[in-house]
């Protein structure tokens, strides 16, 4: 799909917070391919047209300060991405090579969501009516097993039939040994797969790379010595394909990278698998199954690239598609899917570039309307985990809990030291009771709800006794410090006693229901009183001349419970609209910063297209060109566009919550 957008980083390998790698990089040549950390990743592609050496992706010397020739980089022609999949195209020497890096995760099918591997598809053709002989080489390096270099690797490879798997892992396996957030994983083994009697496969230095550029010689049998560090000799997985004279017609090859990490959450102490194995498949079925089931799955993802970018063009323009595009598999690859102890569905996100806390509501929150979107089953998978810690004895606040622990260990919260004043009680109470109510809408029935009922009421009551102007506490918005009577976090106390409301009603329990409506209703016109200011309302109240996005609104637009006047909403988004700069209006009057989740869930707010168009096409711009090549950023400079903090986070599901709206999915009343 052409695209007009630069993405400020590329998605190659999107599976789980751990195995997820990209380019940040206009072309794959310009720098090694990169965890999303920052953390160098490498892997290399080398192409022989006519006996000339070319690079299509990486380096062939992994050491900067050693001095050596590359070999020329390909013309990369185009970068294409869509939702699911990444297609480089290079020219060369008459020659065309096509790179295809394909993550299916289609929510749709749960199996292959969790399954840990991602296609790499390679394919080339003459263009000039000649015949060519090409030969072509692609490497993984051991960095992608360990979490700092100076770690030892150990290899192996298996064959069958066809299939080739090389296999490479950290020399000393402890399982969920660690926790963090600049972390990678060092358990577990990575995968490079083939399946294909043309392609040759080994394990050697880094150092066989420039043997492949000198000759075009690849041994695949190489003895080595066991472990190697991966600072000193960059061990890499290798494979060479030499396809048949290269022609008009096209030829094609097919490589898979895989991750099993053996355990992969560990959950109240109890280490859990990944949902992937909880039919009972091993690795070497999975990449089998892979291999096998390509030709099906990539219609399959190519079907949903074409009906996504359709329905987010006709919502908000091609712009809001191409967001939307960049957003979809950094969102979900920052979760990881396991089955529970009992059977049951758990889906962890991982607080990025923050604190690394693992089931953060904060982030799930903003997070959601991608799952409501796609599969309720996740967005209740979201939440599971949070409830059964607010209901053990280990949680002893009256309010919702923030997290569960620091991702992959999710044993009890860790943020802020569960002291008092550094809990965020309005906010992850409002969290929880409007996704919640969010779920139950869009599934038609309050079956979640009830299964949960007796922590949303103590947290329904809650809000009822503190909501509605809020005392000195934190909001999701964290780093701007703790507030008092913040009209944003009173707003979010309001829809959550009104998202409670609904549920009571679809339980049946129409006369409690009432009188949560109505403590809601007296609550929306109090808050217009306390916040009103002119042509807008306040940041906080009591704080004249101050504002700020209101995204919390939304969902009184998105249910349609008119709770506030629609002339609040209009007013608002009047003055976002004046007060745009050149990459988006801030967050607030306190900085020129802002949040490009709140961004898109303020402009959903807009009862015009083209104001919604008018509010997202700076954050476009921002996407575009800001300077700092990471996975797509959240909290960025308006004026600069800059990144603040944050990088691949969950929170860009956001970004959806447009979609949301146009099918109406969170609008379904009892």
């Amino acid at each position: 799909m052409p695209n007009n957008l630069r993405p400020p980083a590329v998605p190659l390998v999107t599976i789980d917070p751990y195995f997820s790698v990209w380019s940040m990089a206009d072309r794959l040549t310009d720098d090694d391919t990169r965890h999303w950390t920052g953390k160098r990743n490498a892997m290399t592609g080398l192409i022989r047209i006519d006996g000339v050496p070319w690079r299509f992706a990486g380096r062939v010397e992994p050491d900067p300060e050693r001095y050596y020739a590359e070999p020329q980089a390909m013309h990369q022609k185009a970068l294409q991405l869509s939702p699911l999949s990444t297609t480089y195209i290079y020219e060369q020497s008459g020659v065309s090579l096509t790179v295809k890096f394909t993550s299916p995760l289609l929510m749709d099918d749960l199996k292959l969501l969790s399954r840990p591997a991602s296609y790499v598809s390679l394919s080339v053709q003459a263009l000039d009516g000649k015949p060519h002989r090409v030969q072509i080489y692609f490497d993984v390096t051991g960095e992608w097993c360990v979490d700092t270099s100076d770690q030892k690797v150990v290899w192996g490879r298996e064959k069958k039939g066809h299939l080739t798997v090389l296999q490479m892992s950290h020399e000393e396996q402890r399982i969920l040994n660690r926790s963090g957030d600049d972390v990678r994983i060092d358990w577990g083994h990575f995968y490079l797969a083939a399946c294909s009697p043309r392609i040759r496969a080994g394990v050697g230095p880094a150092s066989a790379r420039k043997t492949f550029v000198s000759d075009g010689a690849f041994r695949e049998d190489a003895e080595w010595p066991m472990p190697q560090t991966v600072r000193e000799s960059t061990p890499s997985m290798a494979c060479v394909w030499e396809p048949d004279t290269v022609a008009s017609e096209a030829q094609s090859e097919l490589l898979v990278l895989a991750y099993d990490d053996l355990r992969a959450i560990e959950y109240f102490g109890e280490p859990l698998e990944a949902y992937w194995k909880s039919d009972g498949a091993t690795t070497l079925g999975m990449l089998e199954a892979a291999f096998a089931e390509y030709g099906e799955i990539l219609e399959r993802c190519q079907a949903f690239d074409r009906q996504l970018v359709e329905e987010a063009t006709g919502a908000g323009g091609e712009k809001y598609a191409e967001l939307l595009t960049l957003s979809y598999r950094q969102a979900i690859a920052a979760h990881k899917l396991v089955s529970g102890p009992d059977g049951e569905l758990l889906f962890f996100s991982k607080e990025c570039y923050s604190n690394g806390c693992i089931a953060t509501v904060d982030v799930s929150y903003p997070s959601i309307p991608l799952f409501l979107l796609y599969n309720t089953e996740l967005a209740k998978a979201i939440l599971r985990p949070v409830f059964k810690y607010a209901a053990s004895d280990a949680w002893t606040y009256p309010f919702a809990p923030h997290d569960v622990g620091q991702y992959p260990l999710a044993n009890g919260q860790v943020y802020g030291d569960n002291r008092l004043e550094d809990q965020m009680p309005i906010e992850e109470c409002g969290n929880m009771l409007i996704m919640t109510a969010a779920i139950c809408r869009a599934e038609g029935h309050a079956g979640f709800a009830e299964e949960n009922l007796e922590q949303l009421a103590r947290w329904a009551r809650y809000l009822l006794d503190n909501g509605l102007d809020p005392a000195e506490q934190l909001c999701t918005d964290d780093f701007a410090g703790h507030q008092a009577h913040n009209a944003n976090l009173s707003i979010k106390a309001i829809m959550g006693i009104a998202g409670y409301a609904d549920v009571l009603d679809r339980l049946g329990r129409s006369e409690e229901a009432e009188a949560f409506r109505s403590s809601a209703r007296y609550m929306a016109g109090e808050w217009q009183r306390l916040a009103q200011d002119g042509d807008r309302y306040l940041l906080a109240f009591e704080s004249a001349g101050t504002w700020s996005l209101k995204y919390n609104l939304v969902w009184d637009v998105l249910w349609d419970m008119r709770l506030f006047p629609e002339e609040v909403a209009a007013r608002e988004i009047a003055w976002y609209l004046s007060s745009n700069e050149k990459y988006g209006v801030p967050l607030d009057s306190r900085a020129f910063y802002t949040k490009s989740d709140w961004l898109v869930w303020v402009a959903s707010m807009a009862t015009r297209r083209e104001d919604f168009i008018r509010l997202i096409e700076p954050l476009w711009a921002f996407a575009n060109e800001t300077p700092d090549r990471v996975p797509f950023s959240d909290w960025y400079d308006t004026r600069t566009a800059r990144q603040i903090n944050f990088q691949h986070r969950s929170v860009v599901g956001g970004l959806f919550i447009k979609l949301l709206r146009e099918r109406g999915l969170a609008g379904k009343g009892a």
